[in-house]
């Protein structure tokens, strides 16, 4: 259902409750990245990078279903994905985690 011209782009509307129509699990599954006025965000619920918000849950609060309760930001939003179409993420530094 989701028209991707170009799969190294992530959709402009995306969100992880999979309810949403804008739920797209293969996305997700690359691992999108948001940054929202320039600083990287790893609790964004939902986000659409041209109407400009992101929703980020609001503390541990649930509604009456048990989904998060969530708070819309308005801001200049970036989608990028971590993988790169299959190429490692890029990391800002150059060290091994083996174990």
């Amino acid at each position: 259902m989701n028209d991707t011209p170009n799969p190294t782009t992530p959709p402009d509307h995306l969100a992880i409750d999979p309810a949403s129509p804008h739920f797209d699990r293969s996305a997700l599954e690359r691992g999108v990245g948001i940054r929202f006025k320039g600083v990287e965000r790893t609790d964004v619920e939902e986000y659409s990078v041209s109407q400009g918000w992101i929703k980020v849950a609001l503390g541990k609060k649930v509604d009456r279903h048990g989904r998060p309760l969530t708070i819309k930001l308005t801001g200049p939003v970036e989608a990028f994905f971590h993988d790169r179409a299959g190429e490692p993420a890029e990391t800002g530094d150059n060290e091994s985690h083996e174990g």
